[in-house]
């Protein structure tokens, strides 16, 4: 066990992450570390660190706000991290008339830009995902029902209704996607991610052998996160349900969206707690979450843990001397050797007579 790391308990709630293409990010503190193999079979790291707007004013660690404020910083840090793996998977783009142009008036690359239209997109489609469409098929169904027996649902049927709805697309879209091989990737790296922080604060060494016989299921996962948030909307739901329950399916998806930092707060507040506070009580209200879990992270391989692992000890290379070495000494960053005379004269050949 490490000095700086006397008991598991000093351990729990130190260390997060997410998986990305090909690699795990970790962060620790202020420090985020994204980890990727590349597809030559090469490990690559790279540095995201950043202060957070929680470490800079007091207001923005309140309870609640730090919820809001983490969620808002790690959809950042999420685009952040994909333009890292594209990096090292040697996703690059042509350098077209649209790529100089937004390196000169932007300073970005294509790819950044690409990131980000697609986070925009995708923070839209879950919106009308899970907040327009579930109401939808509550209305549809309080429709039917009233035709039927000639008797609407009641405001807290209709929420139970359009819950049920929100649960049914959230697991169908996890299920589905789970048949893409590069989400499937993913979802094991997702895996690989877990183990190796259970290895951690179980305070065991990290190795890929030990890391491999831990769970792969973790309380603090945004996963659980996202369903956690799911039952509080459905709470919620009922509420405005029976404060207003003549109010337009329009109106009320807009103070819903008002509500949505409330909401954000309040199951961040609940996995933080359930993380570092493991009892009878937290794991009963972190089962549903940890169930959905069975879909978004599968069992890794050896070197996806070694990834992991990698990406774990830089984000702590103060508990780890010798990755604060590694980190330091940069080995993916190497420039390639120079060519000898005999493989320069082999490749000239090679162009002649490949334009023979």
């Amino acid at each position: 066990m490490d000095k700086k790391c006397a008991s598991p308990c000093d351990r729990l709630g130190k260390v997060g992450g997410q998986a990305v293409l090909e690699g795990v990010m970790m962060k620790a503190g202020e420090r985020t570390v994204t980890t990727c193999r590349e597809e030559g079979g090469g490990i690559v790291v790279v540095d995201d660190s950043f202060h957070s707007l929680r470490d800079k004013n007091k207001f923005f660690n309140l309870p609640l706000v730090r919820g809001v404020v983490n969620f808002i910083e790690s959809l950042m840090l999420s685009i952040r991290t994909l333009s890292a793996s594209a990096d090292a998977l040697g996703i690059e783009e042509e350098d077209g008339k649209l790529e100089r142009w937004l390196k000169k008036h932007l300073g970005i690359r294509l790819v950044d830009a690409v990131m980000v239209f697609s986070t925009v997109l995708g923070v839209a489609l879950a919106l009308f995902l899970f907040m327009f469409l579930p109401g939808a098929v509550s209305d549809l169904v309080s429709r039917i029902v009233r035709n039927l027996s000639g008797l609407p649902l009641t405001p807290t049927g209709k929420a139970l209704v359009e819950g049920v709805a929100k649960i049914g697309i959230f697991l169908v879209y996890l299920f589905g996607v789970s048949f893409v091989p590069d989400i499937k990737r993913t979802f094991m790296y997702h895996g690989a991610e877990h183990k190796s922080i259970a290895c951690f604060e179980a305070g065991e060494e990290l190795t890929p052998e030990n890391a491999m016989r831990h769970t792969r299921f973790h309380p603090r996962c945004g996963t659980s996160f996202m369903f956690f948030m799911i039952l509080i909307g459905i709470i919620v739901g009922m509420l405005l349900n029976n404060i207003f329950p003549y109010m337009p399916r329009l109106a009320l998806t807009g103070i819903r969206l008002l509500l949505l930092p409330l909401v954000v707060g309040i199951g961040y507040e609940f996995i933080r707690f359930a993380g570092k506070h493991p009892s009878p009580f937290t794991r009963a209200l972190s089962a549903p979450g940890l169930w959905v879990q069975r879909i978004t992270t599968k069992e890794p391989t050896a070197d996806m843990l070694e990834v992991a692992i990698i990406s774990l000890k830089c984000a702590l290379r103060d508990d780890f001397p010798e990755f604060r070495e590694f980190f330091e000494a940069r080995p993916w960053e190497a420039e390639p050797e120079e060519k000898t005379a005999t493989e320069e004269a082999s490749e000239d050949e090679n162009d002649t007579e490949g334009s023979n």
